[in-house]
């Protein structure tokens, strides 16, 4: 293989790629999802599996729709809530596979909650063969159960699959894991690479503990980096060093 072709080459044989709902937010108030943004993702995604002919698959959130915290002060118990929280990704993953899918490139969309007029049920072993012939498969629903959120479900999906790695895509500006907020305090050390022994013990707002205990029981690593900057979907399955790697 020549040097371009291994600049070119994915450093994942298949990945899973985790998309907040906020990412796709609009700063609207009339709209949960921004049009805009939507495409770019889609756009890049495409870009990414279409050059490096990786097996890609994407767990989308549903916090610009609903969050479990919404629920909670509105009186509404914990299990409902969540509940609809996993329908709200589930709006999230098809205007994803509508989006990726005007561009030309196969999806599909597969739910922890049956649905079948919506998307497939979520069975493993058609899901990988599914990213075998080359198709995004986008999971919806978290893990089909209340109490997980879908930071844990990407870490799941990635050990079912057989995933090398979790990429962990940020937005509001913040590229990677800091010793603290970086919005709040200036002085805040963003880390390169970092153990998920030193996550926990310090206690750093990652993915949640569920997640990042999973990952590290299954040595499966993690990839933080800023989803929003343009070419960096691309850069993160290429392995650049942008944002931060957990092992």
């Amino acid at each position: 293989m020549s040097s371009e072709e291994l600049s070119a080459a994915s450093k994942w044989r298949r990945a899973v790629l985790k998309i907040s709902g906020e990412a796709l937010a609009s700063s609207s108030n009339t709209e949960v999802i921004d049009a805009v943004i939507l495409n770019q993702i889609a756009e890049e995604v495409v870009e990414a599996a279409s050059k490096l002919k990786v097996e890609l698959a994407i767990i989308v959130g549903g916090g610009n729709i609903w969050r479990g915290a919404v629920g909670a002060g509105a009186k509404i118990e914990r299990a409902t809530s969540d509940h609809m929280g996993m329908l709200a990704t589930t709006i999230n993953a098809l205007a994803l596979q509508n989006a990726i899918e005007r561009i030309g490139y196969p999806t599909r969309v597969q739910s922890a909650i049956q649905m079948a007029e919506l998307a497939e049920p979520y069975i493993r072993r058609k899901a990988v063969r599914h990213l075998e012939k080359g198709r995004i498969v986008i999971f919806a629903s978290g893990t089909g159960n209340p109490y997980f959120t879908t930071d844990t479900a990407a870490a799941l999906r990635a050990a079912e699959i057989d995933a090398e790695v979790v990429l962990k895509g940020t937005h509001s500006g913040i590229d990677g894991i800091y010793s603290a907020d970086p919005k709040l305090d200036p002085t805040a050390t963003k880390y390169d690479y970092i153990s998920f022994m030193e996550v926990v013990s310090r206690e750093l707002k990652v993915m949640d503990l569920t997640a990042i205990t999973f990952c590290k029981d299954n040595n499966l690593p993690v990839h933080v980096f800023d989803l929003m900057k343009p070419g960096n979907i691309l850069r993160a399955l290429r392995g650049e060093e942008l944002g931060t790697f957990v092992s």
